[in-house]
């Protein structure tokens, strides 16, 4: 399937979606350099993997939708949260995510630092991950 640009999946959402998801990729992009960014065409989401093992590791998504947008993580369930800021706790085990209507909702520092701790949780092997939540 031919990749899009982020810019031709925010083309039809309202401007103030747009400008948040705008943002929200900038954080990532500051928070981890290397992190590959790309359309998932099908999931209409934007997402971020880290240049690990053949094909990547996913960590993060922006996922925008009319109202809002949802900056999200893979492995959120593994994520230190000291804010309690991460959602989803009540629907999955795994991905949390934070839900922004606006550009000047989004916590730039705590946002910054989640993004980072998700990063630093999706290198993570599989035992690493599971050894992190028995520990908690």
């Amino acid at each position: 399937m031919e990749q899009i640009p982020p810019e031709a999946l925010l083309d039809g959402y309202p401007a103030a979606m747009r400008a948040t998801a705008d943002t929200l990729r900038a954080l990532v992009r500051e928070a981890v350099p290397d992190a590959w960014e790309r359309v998932r065409v099908g999931w209409r989401l934007i997402g971020y993997d880290l240049p690990l093992r053949r094909y990547g590791v996913s960590f993060a998504y922006i996922a925008p939708e009319p109202g809002h947008v949802h900056l999200g993580f893979e492995w959120g369930g593994f994520m230190a949260d000291p804010g309690g800021l991460l959602q989803g706790g009540e629907v999955t085990k795994q991905v949390r995510w934070l839900t922004f209507e606006e550009p000047d909702e989004i916590d730039l520092e705590a946002t910054t630092e989640l993004i980072r701790e998700a990063a630093r949780v999706a290198a993570l092997t599989r035992g690493e991950r599971l050894a992190t939540m028995m520990a908690r």
